[in-house]
């Protein structure tokens, strides 16, 4: 067999045998080569999040947690068994293209998180989502961050590990 490199681009295809409503973890980032607004730019943090909310009402996309950082957005999100993972974030990586001069690197990462029964693994997820601006230095604690969609709860949390 010869080695041919790496692909031009990565597919993100989802597997048949991956589980309905599985969670992946997104990251999305913007193109640093370009010069351009940051995410968390008030006006624009608040159409992104919008624009986030407006996918899950449609069912596109359902959110456990949707955080921005300067040059960078991380999610926690599952899809719709119709619907191809791939193609709701171009979709909306190429609606914030169009309205908001929003130049994104190009594919975005990936990650499926397993389904353990105690939600270790989820909840390791949650707390490094929420602990990036704190880590970066953006904010003191993770609950003062304002750039975030964040639909689960610690009771939540605590009831899936007993």
């Amino acid at each position: 067999m010869i080695y041919h490199g790496f692909p031009q681009r990565l597919h993100h295809t989802v597997p048949h045998w991956v589980e309905r409503g599985a969670i992946f973890h997104i990251r999305i980032a913007l193109d640093r080569e370009k010069e351009q607004r940051v995410l968390i730019d008030p006006p624009l943090a608040r159409t992104i999040l919008d624009s986030a909310e407006f996918y899950e009402s449609k069912a596109r996309w359902y959110i456990t947690v949707f955080l921005l950082m300067p040059d960078h957005l991380h999610a926690l999100l599952s899809f719709a068994p119709d619907e191809s993972m791939s193609a709701v974030i171009s979709d909306w990586k190429r609606f914030h293209a169009g309205k908001n001069n929003v130049l994104w690197q190009e594919g975005y990462f990936d990650h499926r998180l397993r389904n353990d029964k105690r939600g270790e693994q989820l909840s390791a997820k949650i707390n490094y989502i929420r602990r990036n601006p704190v880590v970066a230095g953006s904010c003191a604690k993770a609950e003062g961050w304002p750039w975030v969609i964040n639909w689960f709860s610690q009771d939540w949390l605590t009831h899936l590990r007993r």
